[in-house]
């Protein structure tokens, strides 16, 4: 007999929401199994949920013989009420370039209200390209990358490919070196080379000191798409003497910022001609490259569908290989979760917040400027914003209404893109010796739904000042080895700073601010009216972080009085400089943090102005690369340069031995090939 007071148990518990159930109603590939390595095949899922729902979708792959691991985050999917069931936002395109065998493909899916989940798995066997004893070449969806396969090689051995135009007119390339894997073939990306070329690549294996290299094969690339819009290059100096010609590519992160051509995200050799590209499915091409990887591919924030219905604007962080494939996906609603359960409260869903926002809410709102794979364990870092609501007045604004303030959260990642550690800037916002959340950006730059260079915006309007105010607008981050912290680049406060993150052990409070007003003071050895950099890009600690810090200088703030925005535009500024000196800088400094002091042994003006954007970086040679982005040559005519300077010995001076003009970039980097990026 049921008792009053397990009756209501019983009722409480078929009301709850807990009861819905989730299943996972179908699971189909595109092509039956088996297919040959560098195949793509699409999965099509569908779903149910008794609950409301909604369901959300992740999906895994396991290789033959390993572990589970993430390919696509849990991601909202869309309800096909009129046919009953739920499907991922997106498909699910899965390509096996690794070895053969039989592939576990799984997905999961959850109802994150109710926390109830159900997976599939299917078992889809991968065949090898390669049934002889010679190695064979296989198209990607990129006309510029190949596939080459060799048979499989010794256990403790390493192999690579080196790879070379039929006519030998350019020097060999080579991939990086792989371990040997003794059951299965070996397969690599080749990537670098120039469209409708002839090609003889072979297998190259290392047993101890001898390297024995393999039967060659031939191939010959695509053509560029006639479909697709190319940047073009002009080469205003060519490489002088002392010029790194090693590090032969140029690869370059391209941006719009207006409405126009949209160009893919190019390599290119010195002289300008493409040698790779990489462009989403989307006709804007809406993704932001923020780092090439050692080894091959490249990081980047992407448009795309996530948990906020509201935006599509840089909810994405993807991991992809050099022909393209996703190999890493998250986005900003499953970290979301993820940072809820470790306790953070500023970087929740801004749909949840109701309006007018309250003095005191804040969400996490897109990605920006920056994901990086340079930490221990093979650990990724990105950056994100947060929206946070402040008393009328804060930082000077003048509306009477509550105030929207934009920081910004760094947020790392283990190799499964899981959040392991975060630094919250509104966590440490109470004054000196950290942030001060009453001193406003110093050029006092606001943002507002749709302006260039802001984050899609959530909380202002409707109760709220109209515009954002962009406080920190921070734009790169450096893992320095010797510390074992984050260097934390600040445009709006004309500061790096030292964050402690002692390898996600860290607390998070900043150690220094660098920086005009800062905690170091300024060596001044030549005498720089305006010694401090302002509004700086790709901040980073050289020779693997021995030093010296590199420093894209933009110079805004010597452009423009310290809180005047002007938005850029050269004039009389703070130290007097008119447009004829109101250029860029590239700059290398010492930083003595015994004494709490900088030197700089580079600070070359580079000719240019470039309001925003930029790269800095120390070449192989010890020459320094430079890159003004946004280079105004007339009306609605933007350029870059990309140029490399050899210091001058006894100085802080360089000249310049090589400077290439391109298309509008967010950055560029200079390497050895598409397998080598800069190991700052």
């Amino acid at each position: 007999m049921l008792t009053f007071y397990n009756r209501a148990c019983l009722l409480g518990l078929l009301a709850a929401p807990l009861f819905g159930a989730v299943t996972v109603a179908s699971m189909t590939p595109s092509l039956t199994p088996p297919q040959l390595i560098g195949t793509a095949i699409t999965w099509t899922v569908t779903a149910t949920d008794t609950a409301r729902g909604p369901l959300t979708f992740q999906f895994n792959v396991a290789p033959p013989g390993g572990s589970f691991a993430m390919v696509k985050d849990f991601n909202v999917g869309t309800n096909r009420k009129k046919l009953g069931f739920w499907q991922p936002p997106t498909a699910f395109v899965w390509t096996p370039t690794g070895i053969e065998g039989t592939y576990q493909i799984q997905v999961v899916v959850k109802d994150f209200k109710t926390g109830r989940t159900a997976s599939q798995i299917y078992s889809f066997q991968v065949d090898p390209l390669v049934t002889g004893d010679m190695p064979v070449t296989a198209n990607t969806a990129n006309p510029l990358v190949a596939l080459f396969s060799a048979p499989s090689c010794a256990a403790g051995s390493l192999m690579r490919v080196s790879f070379q135009e039929s006519s030998q007119a350019t020097p060999a390339n080579t991939t990086n070196w792989v371990p040997c894997n003794p059951s299965a073939t070996m397969t690599f990306e080749i990537a670098g080379m120039y469209p409708s070329t002839a090609y003889q690549m072979f297998a190259q294996v290392e047993t101890g000191t001898n390297i024995v290299n393999g039967p060659p094969v031939s191939y010959t690339t695509g053509a560029l798409p006639a479909d697709i819009p190319f940047p073009a290059s002009e080469v205003r100096i060519r490489p002088r003497a002392g010029a790194d010609t090693t590090d032969s590519v140029l690869l370059h992160s391209i941006t719009r910022l207006s409405k126009g051509v949209y160009y893919p995200d190019v390599a290119t050799d010195l002289s300008g001609n493409v040698i790779w590209y990489y462009r989403t499915s989307s006709t804007t091409h809406a993704n932001l490259l923020t780092r090439p990887l050692q080894g091959g591919g490249i990081l980047s924030i992407e448009l795309g569908p996530s948990w906020n219905a509201r935006t599509v604007a840089s909810q994405l962080v993807r991991q992809l290989d050099l022909a393209g494939n996703i190999v890493r996906e998250t986005n900003t609603g499953i970290l979301q979760q993820q940072l809820i359960d470790m306790g953070e409260t500023n970087a929740g869903p801004c749909s949840a917040i109701r309006r007018p926002a309250p003095v005191g809410a804040a969400c996490l709102g897109g990605f920006h400027h920056e994901a990086m794979q340079a930490l221990p364990n093979g650990y990724t870092a990105v950056l994100a914003d947060i929206e946070k609501i402040f008393a009328p007045g804060t930082q000077g604004d003048n509306t009477g209404m509550p105030v929207d303030i934009v920081g910004d959260i760094v947020i790392v990642l283990d190799t499964n893109w899981q959040v392991v550690w975060y630094f919250d800037t509104f966590e440490h916002d109470g004054g000196a010796p950290q942030l001060d959340i009453t001193r406003p950006a110093v050029l006092d730059e606001t943002c507002y739904s749709g302006f260039g260079g802001c984050p899609p915006l959530f909380l202002t309007g409707k109760g709220v000042a109209p515009k954002a105010r962009d406080w920190l607008h921070g734009n790169s981050i450096y893992y320095w080895p010797q510390d074992h912290d984050l260097l934390f680049s600040s445009r709006h406060q004309d500061w790096v700073m030292r964050v402690s993150y002692q390898d996600a052990a860290g607390d998070g409070h900043i150690v220094w601010r660098m920086g005009p007003g800062g905690d170091f003071t300024f060596n001044n050895v030549n005498n720089d009216p305006w010694p401090w950099f302002s509004h700086q890009h790709e901040v980073a600690m050289e020779n693997d972080g021995a030093g010296p810090l590199s420093i894209f200088d933009n110079g805004d703030t010597r452009v423009s009085e310290p809180g005047v925005s002007t938005g850029g535009t050269p004039g009389l500024g703070a130290a007097g400089c008119g447009p004829a000196d109101c250029n860029n800088r590239g700059m290398a400094l010492t930083v003595d943090e015994k004494t709490m002091q900088v030197t700089p042994v580079l600070s070359q003006d580079l000719g240019y102005y470039s309001s925003s954007m930029g790269s800095a970086q120390l070449l192989y040679n010890g020459n320094y690369f430079f890159l003004p982005a946004l280079v105004a040559l007339g009306t609605n005519h933007i350029v870059s340069f990309n140029m490399q300077l050899l210091p001058t010995g006894g100085s802080v001076n360089a000249t310049k031995v090589l400077n290439i003009q391109g298309t509008e970039v967010y950055r560029s980097w200079q390497m050895p090939d598409m397998y080598t990026p800069p190991i700052s």
